[in-house]
This record gives C-alpha cells, structure tokens and sequence, in this order.
C-alpha cells in the first residue's frame, strides 16, 4: 500500500494511510506502511487491544479522564469468546470507560452547518453547529424534565428530517434508548417494534410528502399511542404545515406540539450522561419478513468506534466534508449517515422520493448544488438512473464528489461501468456492506487501494470475515457462508427481552458454534476484495449446484426492458425426483410486454455469462415486486407465496399487495413439468 493520486484528488496523504503510520509509530512490530492491506487487516484482527485503542486515540473519541492513564481499565475481555455477550466471560469492551455518544457527535461548534436538509419539493434548511448544540439541549432538558432517565426507551415516528436528529442526540444525551420507523410503516408494523419495547415518549410528525402527495401520520399516530400504554408524552412536529394546533391534538394521550413541549428546556445548558462504554444507545429491528421482528440494542460505544473507523479510514471523511445518504428513519443507514457529525462532517438529509415525478434527477441536483463529498445510495437507485438514461457527468457539476457509496443489494459490475461512464469519471465507487444486526459493514471500501468492478474492496479493518463451507473450512475464491471469527466492538449487546441470550444465539451461531453466521452467500476473490451473490437462506440449488440470486440479477439488469427482476427456487418433483427450478420474475419497462424474443435473450445472456444451472426455467412478466419497508427486494415472501405458504408478516412488506401478483400462476402448476 502507498500513498497514492486517485478518483480525482490530489496527493494528500489520506486518513487511513496516517492512521497507519500513527500505529506503526507506536507498535513497530506492525506491518511496514507499504505492505499490503491483507497484511494490516490480519494484524487489526489478531491484536484488538492494539488496533482498537489506536482506533480510539486517532479520532479522539471523548470520555471521562483518567489522569496518568487510558480512560478504560481493559481494550477487551473475553476475546477467546464469541457466543452472545455475557456480562462477566464477555466479550466486552473498554471496560471502565465512560462516554456519552450525544457528546461525541456535538463536539464542533460554529456557525457552519451542521445540517442541511432537502426534500422532493426542492425545499431546503440549514442548521449550524450552534444551532444544532442548542436545539438539542432544548430537547434533552425537556426529556429530563419530562422525568426520562438512562435506560428509558424514546421513540420516533418521523420522516428524515432534522428534528429527528435532534430529538436522537438529546435522548442519547439522557442515556435513554433511541428507536425509530419510517413514516410509511402501517399501524400493525409499528406495533411489532414499539409495542416490545415500550418506550416513555413517542415523537412523530403531522405527516409526510412522497412522490407528490401528502401523507397524514397522526391518525396512525392515534392507534400506536391507543395500543401502547407505556406512551407517556407523543411530541408532534409540524412538517407538512407550519404549526400544530392544540386543538388538533386533544384526543391523543399526552400529546403536545414540539415547541410547546421543547419549552419546558429553554436556557437549560447542554449536559451529557457519561455511562459505560456498552451503556445501549439504539434499538434496531430485523426486517420482520419471517416473523415479529428481532430487537437488537447496540451500544453507544461500539456504535461509536465503529462508525468513526469507518467514515474516517474507510471513506476518508473529514472535518468540513459534505455527507448524504439517502435513507429513512427505518433503516441503519440513518444512524451510520448521523454519526458523520462525529468526524466534524455536515450531514445532508433528504426525504421524499429519490425521483419525483418529472426530476429523475433529483438527487444528482443537490448533489451539484449541495457540494456532497461522499455520496450515499443504493445499487437500485443506480440502476435505475441509469435505466433513465441520466448522465450526470454531461448535466451537473460534480467536482465536488469524490465517493460514491452502495448498499442495500450487491451492486453489478455494470453498476461500476455506469458510474465511471456518465455519473463522473474517476470518482471512488465503494460498493459496502453489513447490516443492522450489526449496525456497520463486515466489507467496504478504501481510497488507498485500487476499485474492481463487481467487487467490495476490503474487508473493514478489525472485521475477522472468512468464507466457510458447510465443514467451517475457510475458503477463497469459491462462494460460501460469510462469517465472522472473532468479536468485534459493533456486536449487539443484546436482544430486548432475551434474557437467557437464546434469541441472539438463534441469530447468529446455530450455522456454526461459537463463529457469527452473517447469512450472506459470498467469495473472497483474488485481490482479497469480497463479492455477495445474496442472502444464503434464499440461495438457489438447481440439481444440487448452490447458487446466489445477485448472479442473476447482475446479468438480467443490464437488459434496457427490465427494470427490476426477483428470482426464486421453486421446488418440483420429476419423473426422477425431488428437484428445484429456477424462475425469474421481471417488470418491465412502461408498455413493453414479455415475448419469446426477451425470454431467449435472457437465457442466453445468463447462460453465457454464468453457467447452464444459472438460466431460468420459467421466466414472468409481472407489474411489480415486493420489497420491505427499507427498500430490500423480499425473495423469501415472493418463495412462500409461490409454494402456497402463508407469509408471516406482511406489515413488513412496503406494498404487501404485490404479493398476489405471484399466486396460484398457472406457468409454475407442477403438472406441467415433464
């Protein structure tokens, strides 16, 4: 690894490569600073007392002092271990250590912003540093006054606005736990999460904007607050009008407009809960679409370290730095975008659709005006700008983009070619993936190392990931489990009501002992990058040859007809036994309809591109696909439906009439297999 010029910046030694040479400094036994990333990666893994507290010291974490001596008494205990957390054989982290994560994100001040927010509208409001600290004191005072203590559980109902960012900073300054959902979540969906944890205060807006229309939130409001009696206080913030009228609010339980509410903290000073380093910040929810949804509480600490390694090693991210993600409330991505703040970063918010009606290119708009640094969204957004034949490069000024993040679904290699082609040349594409199990990446990008098409770059540093086959044999260059083989701090700490760790031990190590199973179907290749071909529980298995659906949807997408597909394994029974087929459903462009033609045109490309168990068997036309709330194509749902099972949760499911669209269809009638 060396210092290098890419993606159109100048020779300027990036953080990862100071972050480096710090450690070497300190630990010579360390790898030379021109050896490979594999090298420095392996030695993250290996000595965690080393690398995390340098992960610490580097981006200055701030915590309760200890003179003459680190803030915490032990890097790690336990680390031998990797089974659910347990409070005494561990794995636990910076034992002694006392932080509040509120403070570490509120460190600078000024009257820069802090955040700027935009929605589909074109609307747009900017929050300064002061402006920000001062908000969320209002709030945390508010909270306090309101008798909210650490360990108390804070909801929100809201669209991705900035008081949504407030109303989290002054709860984790409380200590109190943040949890929050998407507007666009029906009653029953909200009830599954909120009605587990029974949180004190509920904050929701009067409604939202998406795709043009006004979408009223307090009615669902009403039965949320109707259905969980632990609700307290439900502060409503005015969004699609101006103010809230009391009057409007008097049948809901406890309910006050937010500057009524935030009242109750004027002139009261910022304070900060300093707590243990694993004290729980966030409670996040699993996607629900195999049963209630699992609650995962992270804490503040790991939550912390985590993010600050990867903004500023992994995505370079520094002090002034524009960062957006477009995301909701609903999903991690919200919390890893929020965290920026802690790198002195201005955070840009968005809400409404990625492409409004008649402004397609709406995000790469405030990308130009907004001067964005590091550029957050997903394979499917990609995809599809493309599909609309948006060029970028050609229309808006860019120079100011130097990264291009991808998550949510693994993204082609044409996705990389698209980018590179017509959104802007030499710009860093870092296609990242994790989740909220884990509320971080296992693998992500690095400027210091050159990009491949179809490939994550790098395993996160400090990130044990192999591959396994079905013997825990690790493995490259071949597809198999993703696993983690070692603690890392970002682990939850632990599931809500999962007292004897038997939800979290499910989760995570049933597949094998004491080694976290991620459920994700991947390969390390040969520049040790990694590449998920999908979840591992929706893998296919044609005559017994195990394949990932992304290998598929790689090939099929880059047909100009298609605009989204899902594939699934349909299990058959032949004349010489049980067996699986593979079908493909698409959508396709407005007025175009499935015809012999496509259908050989999609064989042959994924039989030339993949392999002859790849090619569809049947292969339908459909209007649309179903996805979860947070945007993720569900081929467990569309699997059930499919074999006549019934789907256990479809309040999940952001547009649950889809699935009726796959029922009882005649192409997929067993009697027809020869």
């Amino acid at each position: 690894m060396v210092e290098l010029s890419r993606f159109g910046l100048p020779a300027v030694k990036f953080p990862m490569l100071r972050f480096l040479e710090a450690v070497r400094a300190l630990h010579p036994s360390t790898p030379t600073i021109g050896a490979p990333y594999a090298a420095w990666h392996a030695w993250s893994c290996e000595h965690p007392d080393e690398f995390w507290a340098s992960v610490w010291r580097f981006t200055g974490i701030v915590a309760e002092e200890h003179p003459g001596r680190d803030p915490w008494d032990q890097v790690v205990h336990g680390f031998d271990r990797m089974a659910p957390p347990d409070p005494e054989l561990g794995p636990l982290w910076f034992r002694g250590a006392r932080l509040n994560f509120a403070e570490n994100l509120l460190r600078r001040r000024g009257d820069s912003a802090a955040i700027i927010f935009r929605d589909e509208r074109g609307s747009r409001r900017e929050i300064s540093h002061d402006a920000l600290v001062a908000g969320v004191a209002r709030i945390a005072a508010a909270l306090r006054a309101s008798g909210v203590r650490p360990g108390d559980r804070i909801a929100g109902f809201l669209p991705n606005i900035p008081e949504a960012v407030i109303a989290m900073l002054a709860c984790a300054s409380c200590g109190a736990l943040w949890s929050s959902c998407s507007p666009d979540f029906g009653t029953a969906g909200v009830l599954d999460r909120f009605g587990q944890i029974e949180p004190r205060v509920l904050f929701v807006a009067d409604g939202y904007r998406y795709a043009g229309k006004e979408i009223d939130s307090l009615g669902r409001a009403r039965e949320i607050v109707a259905a969980v009696p632990s609700i307290e206080r439900v502060v409503v913030i005015p969004f699609l009008r101006d103010t809230i009228r009391d009057a409007a609010l008097a049948d809901m339980r406890g309910a006050e407009s937010w500057e009524r509410f935030g009242a109750r903290g004027d002139g009261a000073p910022l304070q900060f809960e300093r707590l243990p380093f694993d004290h729980p910040l966030y409670i996040m929810y699993s996607s629900g679409t195999t049963g209630p949804p699992k609650c995962m509480v992270h804490g503040a600490g790991g939550t912390l370290i985590q993010h600050l390694k990867e903004h500023q090693l992994h995505t370079g991210i520094a002090p002034g730095d524009r960062v957006f993600y477009f995301t909701t409330c609903g999903w991690m991505m919200w919390n890893w975008l929020v965290s920026a703040l802690a790198s002195g970063a201005t955070i840009v918010l968005y809400d409404g659709s990625p492409m409004p009606q008649g402004s397609h290119a709406a995000l790469w708009t405030m990308a130009a005006e907004e001067r964005v640094n590091v550029f957050g969204t997903s394979a499917k957004f990609l995809a599809t700008s493309e599909k609309h034949g948006l060029k970028p490069a050609l229309t808006h000024d860019l120079r100011a983009l130097r990264m291009i993040l991808s998550t949510g679904s693994p993204l082609a290699a044409h996705g990389y070619d698209y980018v590179e082609r017509d959104v802007k040349p030499g710009v860093h594409v870092a296609s990242i993936s994790g989740g909220t199990d884990i509320i971080s990446c296992f693998a992500l990008g690095n400027p210091m190392l050159p990009v491949h098409r179809g490939e994550l770059q790098c395993r996160g540093l400090g990130m044990a990931v192999e591959v396994f086959d079905e013997h825990a044999k690790s493995m490259r260059l071949t597809a198999g489990e993703l696993v983690c083989t070692k603690p890392f701090p970002s682990m939850p700490v632990s599931f809500w009501n999962d007292s004897n760790r038997a939800k979290y031990n499910a989760a995570y190590f049933q597949l094998f002992p004491d080694v976290w199973g991620h459920g994700d179907w991947a390969e390390i290749t040969e520049h040790d990058g990694v590449i998920i071909y999908g979840r591992s529980d929706a893998t296919l298995n044609p005559g017994g040859v195990r394949i990932g659906t992304a290998e598929i949807y790689r090939q099929v997408e880059q047909l100009d007809e298609v605009l989204e597909s899902v594939v699934v394994a349909q299990q058959v029974h032949t004349p010489i036994g049980d067996d699986e087929r593979v079908v493909l459903f698409v959508r396709l462009q407005p007025g175009l309809t499935l015809g012999d033609g496509l259908r050989e045109r999609v064989r042959t490309l994924v039989r030339a591109s993949c392999s002859p168990h790849h090619v569809p068997q049947v292969i339908i036309q459909v209007d649309d696909i179903p996805r979860t709330i947070s945007g993720k194509i569900t081929e467990l749902a569309v699997r059930d439906v499919i074999h006549g099972r019934t789907v256990k949760n479809i309040d999940a499911l952001a547009n649950p009439a889809a699935l009726e669209l796959f029922r009882n269809l005649p192409e997929l009638d067993h009697s027809q297999i020869p």
